[in-house]
C-alpha cells in the first residue's frame, strides 16, 4: 500500500489528536508507543510483501520460514526436526506447524520419518526436492529481501540492526522478569 497524500493527510491528523488526547492525560512521552507502532508497521508491510511474494510460488511465509529451519537443519549433525522444535523455533502452534506439515508434505518437499527414540513422534527433513527447491529459492528471496531496504545506506541498515537488536534484548529481559515475577 503506497502513501498517498489523503493517507498522509488524514494519518497526520489521527498523530496530532492522539498527541492532544495524550496530553489531556498527562503523557508527554510516547517513544515506547511510537516504537511499538513503527515496528507493528514495518512488519505488516514485509508481511504484505511477502505474502504476495510468496503467493507466486504457491507457499506461505510461514511455510517457507519452515523450509528455511529445515535446511538450516540439514547442514548440521540433527538433519530433523520434531514438529514440536519447529513449532518452538517458529514461535507457531502445533496445529499449524502440522497443517504446514502436512501440505509441504503433499507437495513432495518434506518427509516425515517416526523418530526412533520415541515411536509415538515424527522427525520432520527435506526431501531431495525441499532441498533442491530451497537451495534454487533461497538466493533469490535474500535478494528479493535486500532489495526491501534499498532506501537506507549500508551505515543506516548496520544501526537499524544494531538498535533492533538492543531493543530485542530490552524486550526479553522484560520477558524474563515477568516470568521471574510470576514464578516467585
Amino acid at each position: 500500500m503506497t502513501s498517498t497524500p489523503t493517507n498522509q493527510t488524514s494519518h497526520t491528523e489521527y498523530r496530532a489528536a492522539f498527541s492532544h488526547l495524550l496530553a489531556e492525560v498527562g503523557m508527554t512521552e510516547t517513544h515506547g508507543l511510537e516504537l511499538l507502532r513503527l515496528v507493528k508497521m514495518c512488519n505488516g508491510a514485509y508481511d504484505t510483501i511477502l505474502g504476495e511474494q510468496m503467493r507466486q510460488d504457491s507457499m506461505s511465509s510461514p511455510q517457507w520460514r519452515l523450509l528455511v529451519r529445515l535446511l538450516v537443519a540439514a547442514q548440521g549433525a540433527n538433519k530433523s526436526l520434531t514438529p514440536t522444535e519447529l513449532a518452538r523455533s517458529q514461535r507457531l502452534s502445533k496445529n499449524t506447524v502440522s497443517a504446514h506439515l502436512r501440505s509441504l508434505e503433499e507437495r513432495g518437499l518434506i518427509e516425515r520419518q517416526i523418530d526412533p527414540d520415541d515411536l509415538r513422534a515424527f522427525r520432520i527433513q527435506l526431501s531431495a526436492e525441499g532441498l533442491r527447491v530451497m537451495r534454487h529459492s533461497l538466493p533469490i528471496h535474500i535478494r528479493f529481501l535486500n532489495d526491501l531496504a534499498t532506501g537506507l545506506s549500508s551505515d543506516e541498515i548496520e544501526q537499524l540492526q544494531t538498535l533492533l537488536e538492543k531493543l530485542h534484548l530490552s524486550l526479553l529481559r522484560c520477558i524474563e522478569n515477568d516470568a521471574n515475577t510470576t514464578t516467585a
